[in-house]
């Protein structure tokens, strides 16, 4: 059930509905050594860095919340996060692993993961990575003519061929991964060589982004009719060859749906807008939730999402003060908005507010480009590809 606007100020005084926390996202450093050209962050080109006196706090607000029952991830990422030396992990680690002894009163556990454009990747980073239990992400856009279209270094110069060393390195170590590819409107004629780019180098956990209206990128390439058509030909497309190939793809976006449609269970939020599912921490230890790309953006209607900081502040503190209510207030009736108006709510759980703010103007909205791409289009095109496939029809 949606919470109505009469019951949001009740349910801050009881943030038990709240949570669990399940993906706290730790910004080491604002600084990318790519200048992306669709990238959403402001100020990746300043080596802002994380002190290492801000871990212990910062697990300390994880481990003694009441928002902490149950497992969750901690992501490196909001930067290039290998730009920071391996001696910093080290410590960084060392410490969580003393916070966790010193405060974690439960049996819930964590685990580390990276979001990495993979181009300083070394056996160094994997000998490291081998004596922990990590996830690496690593982003790369296809093969080399559409990556290095938008993945400039900071200095205009490619990208692709570092980014498959790094690939490389984690095959060879047997280091677990996934890729995460943006699709632009140069993407879409090229269904085919993109699966094929991923069969060759043995590439077969996937993920899609859509380039999107967000942060500092004010403008997308998918605007327009024509190019939802040619999205709708290039899932058409993707989607028949994974389904053909005897390969073991995994396409998170396919996934997902189809864990929903076959299961039969509907989402009734996402953990982009159910406060402290997700806890994002940047390097001055300010913190938010919500959508991790809120985390380092100002806007001139809210101002920026920081609602705290470790040193002075707990996780639950915050969900009284007014810019918390206000933001949350504004989201929640957003997710109304959208369970009252939308038939696709309960395979989007009212999407993110992120989406809605830079599209539309505000959390209390309903359909964007986003949602469409990422929901509608492609839960239209999977049932289609289904129901055909089962020889069933709708009449």
């Amino acid at each position: 059930m949606v919470i109505t606007e009469n019951q949001i100020s009740e349910t801050l005084k009881d943030t038990s509905e709240f949570g669990p926390i399940s993906l706290v996202i730790i910004q080491p450093t604002s600084f990318c050594n790519l200048d992306c050209d669709y990238c959403y962050l402001p100020d990746r080109h300043l080596q802002n860095r994380l002190s290492l006196d801000l871990v212990d706090p910062i697990f300390k607000s994880i481990f003694t919340s009441p928002f902490f029952r149950d497992n969750f991830s901690v992501c490196w990422h909001a930067g290039e996060p290998l730009t920071m030396p391996i001696s910093f992990y080290k410590s960084a680690f060392q410490l969580i692993e003393e916070a966790n002894k010193k405060y974690n009163k439960t049996d819930f556990c964590f685990n580390h993961s990276y979001q990495t454009n993979g181009t300083l990747i070394n056996q160094g980073w994997c000998d490291f990575w081998q004596e922990y239990p990590v996830h690496i992400g690593v982003s790369i856009d296809g093969p080399a003519f559409l990556h290095d279209t938008h993945r400039k270094n900071r200095k205009g110069g490619n990208s692709h061929d570092l980014t498959m060393r790094g690939i490389r390195y984690l095959q060879k170590n047997n280091i677990p991964y996934n890729t995460i590819s943006v699709i632009t409107e140069e993407s879409l004629n090229y269904p085919d060589e993109m699966f094929n780019f991923f069969a060759e180098n043995e590439i077969y956990d996937l993920a899609f982004n859509m380039e999107e209206t967000e942060g500092v990128n004010e403008l997308t390439s998918l605007n327009g009719k024509k190019i939802e058509y040619r999205y709708i030909k290039f899932i058409e497309r993707f989607w028949q060859l994974v389904t053909e190939s005897k390969l073991p793809f995994i396409v998170r976006e396919f996934e997902i749906l189809i864990s929903l449609i076959y299961s039969g269970n509907r989402l009734k939020n996402t953990d982009m807008n159910k406060p402290f599912m997700i806890v994002n921490y940047d390097y001055q230890g300010n913190f938010s939730t919500f959508d991790p790309e809120l985390l380092s953006v100002k806007t001139e209607k809210y101002g920026d999402f920081i609602f705290g900081n470790v040193l002075t502040d707990t996780l639950e503190s915050i969900c009284e003060t007014e810019k918390f209510k206000a933001i949350y207030q504004e989201m929640n009736k957003g997710v109304k908005l959208c369970s009252d108006n939308c038939n696709y709510f309960g395979i989007c759980g009212g999407g993110a507010g992120s989406n809605k703010y830079w599209e539309n103007g505000t959390f209390a909205s309903t359909e964007t480009q986003a949602c469409r791409y990422r929901i509608k289009i492609l839960t239209d095109v999977l049932v289609s590809a289904m129901e055909k496939s089962l020889n069933l029809s709708i009449t």
